[in-house]
């Protein structure tokens, strides 16, 4: 193939990408406004009932009297920032661990072997109750909300680092070794390089714990927040209070995995990009 066909194949290649993200926005576009009208309409001629169902007009309204004159518990903006803060610590404590400890039990059969029962013993348990058991500890304030959201970060984060581990090519580990690298230095030159994949294949997962996690350890108590914003509008039979802050919650989750998808790219700029990336205006 010339110089000039190569060109051209790129410049199709390009255009046919540029078509269907254009098309996906389209879709994506026409799905919402489709939703939100049928809803407004269904509400408007009384079809389902907007107390119970909401309508997108009630909940624009609540959000706007939110942000205006703010919530029982302060500033909504207040509340927003209590949850996001519970949610990055919670995330970044989650992640911290789950690494260290999935690198740790991945490197150390034996201590993996002593481990890992206990591990799945506390993964079965229902999160709400841990959550309740935090607050006991820690109280209804931050510490609690933050512990929660770590414990469902970790074990997500851990169980790809440990299985990332495993997969490693030994004969990578082994020629470190020939050349004169330490333990340390196998692990961290290449051992977690090599299983960085999967751990930020499990962040997009852990964000969205994490959220989960202070939102629930809010549920169970707490003294500011989105959670308790919601349960309050629950308690008062506020349907569009509920979906409103629903709303503030899905758009600060999307906003994160924008982030995240960035952070990704710039971490994994190394590795090929697969035929499905190159390929997609094909499909």
């Amino acid at each position: 193939m010339s110089g000039a066909q190569e060109i051209d194949v790129a410049k199709l290649a390009r255009m046919r990408a540029a078509r269907y993200r254009k098309l996906v926005l389209a879709g994506r576009v026409g799905t919402l406004v489709f939703i939100v009208g049928a809803w407004q309409l269904l509400t408007d001629y009384k079809i389902i009932d907007p107390f119970f169902a909401g309508s997108p007009l009630g909940i624009i309204e609540r959000l706007a009297d939110w942000f205006t004159h703010g919530t029982a518990y302060g500033s909504f903006w207040y509340q927003i920032w209590v949850t996001m803060e519970e949610s990055l610590l919670g995330f970044f404590a989650g992640v911290t661990a789950g690494v260290f400890f999935g690198v740790l039990l991945g490197e150390i059969p034996l201590l993996s072997d002593i481990l890992t029962p206990y591990i799945k013993v506390v993964n079965a348990l229902p999160r709400i109750v841990l959550g309740s058991i935090f607050v006991i500890w820690l109280g209804l304030g931050l510490p609690s909300k933050v512990m929660l959201a770590a414990v469902l970060v970790f074990f997500v984060v851990f169980f790809n680092a440990y299985q990332g581990v495993k997969s490693v090519d030994r004969n990578l580990v082994n020629h470190a070794r020939i050349l004169g690298a330490s333990r340390l230095e196998v692990v961290w030159h290449v051992v977690v390089p090599s299983a960085t994949s999967w751990i930020i294949a499990s962040l997009h997962v852990a964000l969205g714990f994490s959220i989960i996690g202070a939102i629930v350890g809010e549920f169970l108590g707490a003294q500011h927040g989105l959670g308790l914003v919601i349960a309050t509008a629950q308690n008062n039979f506020d349907t569009d209070g509920v979906f409103g802050a629903m709303l503030i919650i899905g758009i600060i989750a999307i906003s994160a995995e924008g982030l995240m998808a960035m952070a990704e790219k710039r971490l994994l700029a190394w590795r090929p990009a697969r035929a499905s990336e190159n390929e997609a205006g094909g499909i």
